[in-house]
C-alpha cells in the first residue's frame, strides 16, 4: 500500500502540515523521493505510526514524551514506558482534582445565586474579587 502525504494525513485524521511538523520533530520519517523527483510514498506502517502519535497525544503525552515512547518501542523498555504512563496518570489525576474543585465551587456559587437573597449575585461578586 503506497500513498501520498495527503492520503497519509487523511488516514491519520490530521492535516498535511501536521504530518510535516511531526516529520520535523522526528516522530515520522520523511521518505526519499523515488528517483529524486517523484512524490514521497508512505505505507501502512506510516499510518500506524501517525495514529500512534495522535492517540498518545490524546492521552495527554507531550510530543517529547511521544518521541520517547516511540524510541522505547524499539528497545522494549517496558519499565520506562510504564513510568511515563504512571506519570501521565498522576498529572491527569491532578487535573481532575482541580476541575472537580472548580466544579464544586461553581455549584456552591450557583446555589447561593439561586437562593434569592438581596444584594449582588455571588457568582459575579466572586469573579470580581479575583
Amino acid at each position: 500500500m503506497s500513498m501520498t502525504i495527503a492520503k497519509l494525513a487523511k488516514a491519520g485524521g490530521v492535516g498535511v502540515e501536521t504530518v510535516r511538523y511531526y516529520q520535523r520533530r522526528g516522530l515520522l520519517i520523511e521518505p526519499a523521493r523515488p528517483g529524486g523527483t517523484g512524490f514521497r510514498s508512505y505505507s501502512a506502517g506510516d499510518v500506524r505510526r501517525l495514529r500512534f502519535v495522535r492517540q498518545a497525544q490524546a492521552a495527554g503525552f507531550t510530543l517529547d514524551e511521544v518521541g520517547e515512547l516511540l524510541a522505547l518501542d524499539a528497545t522494549e523498555d517496558r519499565n520506562r514506558a510504564r513510568e511515563l504512563a504512571r506519570s501521565r496518570i498522576a498529572a491527569l489525576d491532578a487535573s481532575i482534582a482541580e476541575i472537580m474543585s472548580a466544579r464544586e465551587a461553581l455549584v456552591r456559587l450557583a446555589d447561593e445565586c439561586g437562593s434569592g437573597s438581596a444584594g449582588p449575585c455571588p457568582i459575579l461578586a466572586a469573579f470580581e474579587g479575583s
